[in-house]
């Protein structure tokens, strides 16, 4: 066994299920649906999951976009929109296909 931090993580492969589901988001829309699925996560790592699976192939960034609104810390936001990429494999996790059919209804 190599030594370090094994590769694969379980916040990621969650994200990989909800943008399954999703087809494409901001990272603070699937925090949003991740902490009503899996309660126990900080925004922070959501973002940091996305950019680590986005090095390794898993997420796409789909689009950059600056949208104009009240901030508290100014009038401009940064968007960028994720989407699946080739290196994700979601395997249909039942508890969030459970929470997309419910919503979606």
């Amino acid at each position: 066994m190599k030594p370090g931090r094994p590769l694969g993580s379980q916040v990621r492969l969650n994200i990989v299920e909800i943008l399954y589901f999703m087809k494409q988001g901001t990272g603070y829309d699937l925090y949003k649906h991740y902490v009503a699925i899996f309660p126990k996560v900080t925004m922070r790592l959501i973002y940091y999951h996305l950019r680590k699976g986005y090095g390794m192939g898993l997420f796409n960034i789909k689009k950059v976009g600056v949208e104009k609104g009240d901030y508290s810390w100014g009038n401009l936001a940064e968007k960028i929109y994720y989407e699946l990429g080739d290196g994700a494999k979601p395997i249909l996790n039942i508890k969030v296909k459970e929470y997309f059919d419910k919503i979606n209804k």
